[in-house]
This record gives C-alpha cells, sequence and structure tokens, in this order.
C-alpha cells in the first residue's frame, strides 16, 4: 500500500494500476502516514499530475473529479478514525469492502445528474439527496 501511494507521488504507478482500490488505499495512506500532505488541499493536484504524466486529461468531462475526490477524502478520514492502534494495511483493507469504500459510495448523497455534472467535476457541490454525513 505504501508502494501504491510512493508510486502514485513519484507518478511511476502504471495507469492499469490506478484502478478506484489503489486511489482509496492512496488516499488512506496519505491520511495515515503523510501529514506533510493536506489532502484536501494537495490531492487535487497530485491527482492532475499524476493523470497527465500516464497520457491522461483533465478537463470538463474526464480526468480529475472535484466532487468526488474530496467526498472521499472526507469519507475515509472519517472511516479512519477510531482504528489508530492497527496496522496500515488491516485499517485500508477494512475501508476497501466496506460501503465507504465502493466505488458508488457517493451516489447515496448526489444524483447522478449531479455528482457527474460539469459544476461537480470542477468544483465541490453541495449533496442534493441527503447530508453527506461522516
Amino acid at each position: 500500500m505504501r508502494s501504491v501511494g510512493t508510486r502514485f507521488l513519484d507518478r511511476t504507478l502504471p495507469k492499469a494500476e490506478w484502478t478506484h482500490e489503489a486511489h482509496i488505499a492512496t488516499t488512506a495512506w496519505i491520511l495515515i502516514e503523510r501529514p506533510d500532505i493536506a489532502p484536501e488541499r494537495d490531492l487535487p493536484d497530485l491527482i492532475r499530475r499524476y493523470n497527465e504524466s500516464v497520457g491522461g486529461v483533465n478537463s470538463d468531462t474526464e480526468g480529475y473529479h472535484e466532487t468526488i475526490t474530496q467526498v472521499f477524502i472526507r469519507t475515509l478520514r472519517g472511516g479512519l478514525a477510531g482504528s489508530e492502534g492497527q496496522g496500515l494495511a488491516e485499517r485500508i483493507n477494512a475501508l476497501l469492502p466496506a460501503p465507504e469504500g465502493r466505488r458508488d459510495w457517493p451516489l447515496r448523497f448526489y444524483s447522478p445528474e449531479l455528482l457527474f455534472s460539469k459544476e461537480a467535476r470542477l468544483g465541490w457541490v453541495e449533496p442534493d439527496l441527503q447530508m453527506l454525513t461522516v
């Protein structure tokens, strides 16, 4: 898990390995072990730079998505609370199969129309279905 995170940061992680699970593991690792990185502030640019390094595009329709990223940062921060005595792998492995670790988690709070809108991709938008509880 550290390896995925460090290869993401130095942009050597192959694009095929940048899966949803890798996003979750990397974000959790940053929250747990990288106090020098402020996820809400720094992760957006880190993801954009990584995407570009593997030939991706960050636009109105693809690449980095601000609202989804911020939802998962908040959710993972909440999910990690109270597990400080456990090891890194144990903490992250507990998140991956949990509802909060699922790719469709944000759709509990957002309609697809809002979540996949240009506005939500480019900036933070508040949920339209229910308050984000984390």
